[in-house]
This record gives C-alpha cells, structure tokens and sequence, in this order.
C-alpha cells in the first residue's frame, strides 16, 4: 500500500468508532490533494443528520486528528451526509443500495461503458444491475465511478 492508502486507513480506524459512538456510520473517507490543497472528506451517514450535528462532528473531529494522527500539513476538513446521490465505491455501499437506481461507468477492454439501470444485488467481489438489455453483473475492479440517481417526481398542477 502506498502513503496515502495506508494514511486513509488509519483515520478510518480512528474515525469509524468515534461515529459509532455518536450512533453514526462512516460512510465514505478520502483525502485527495497536495500540499495546501490536501482535503480530507468524512461522509457519515444516519438518523437526524442534519447541519448543526455535522458542524458538532466537524469540531470534534478536528480535535481527535489533530490529537491522534500524524497528517502533516494543512488540510481542510470536510463532514458532509451521503446525499439523495450517493458515490458509491465500497462493497458495503453498493450493499445499502440495493433497490437503487444506478449509473455506472464501467471500464470494458480499450474502451469505456456506461450502465444504468437498478441495482439488483451487491457482494464481495460484484454487483448486478438490472438495465434495460437485461442483468449485467460487474466486477468492483472494472468501476471506474458510480454513484446512486435520485429521480425528482413532477408534482400534479392543482385541478389536473
């Protein structure tokens, strides 16, 4: 594992139990950037999430890295909720999605392809999805992104 992976690791670590006990889910981590420009993003997810508590979680955070890693530098901390659209990158979260409606960009050979269509079922090594042309079932390593679609439903004009 190369720096970066095995920093990202060892915040989940640090993360994940402090959540948990906030009755809370880490959801997705990552730290992208360079230099002053490092973001790291913590996406928890849960009931009652809502701004004041992802301000709380942003402050108590804050605290426990800067007292219990070793990040050097700046970086700018970012606590956010999953969303109506959610990345979807872990096994785990294609597993919470089920039922879903999904967009997939899928590496195929040379080329690049992309699936839509409801997400059907989710294990440890592939997922299927429910696409118009029928069931097509992925593996994680040929994902390049994905992330669930939030349909917003026209509401009736009045009297129509």
């Amino acid at each position: 594992m190369d720096q970066k992976t095995t920093q990202v690791a060892d915040i989940w670590e640090l993360v994940e139990p402090y959540l948990a006990a906030e009755r809370l889910e880490l959801d997705d981590l990552e730290l992208s950037g360079h230099g002053r420009g490092r973001v790291l993003r913590v996406t928890v997810d849960g009931d009652g999430v809502d701004i004041g508590l992802l301000a709380d979680l942003s402050r108590g955070l804050s605290r426990l890295l800067d007292n219990e890693t070793d990040l050097e530098g700046a970086y700018q901390l970012e606590v956010s909720s999953p969303g109506l659209e959610r990345k979807l990158r872990r096994p785990a979260q294609f597993a919470k999605s089920r039922g879903r409606e999904v967009v997939v960009k899928l590496k195929d050979g040379e080329s690049k392809r992309t699936v839509r269509g409801q997400l059907a079922d989710a294990g440890d090594s592939s997922f299927t999805v429910d696409a118009d042309d029928g069931q097509i079932v992925v593996d994680y390593g040929d994902v390049i992104n994905a992330r669930t679609v939030y349909r917003w439903e026209k509401t009736p004009k009045p009297g129509h």
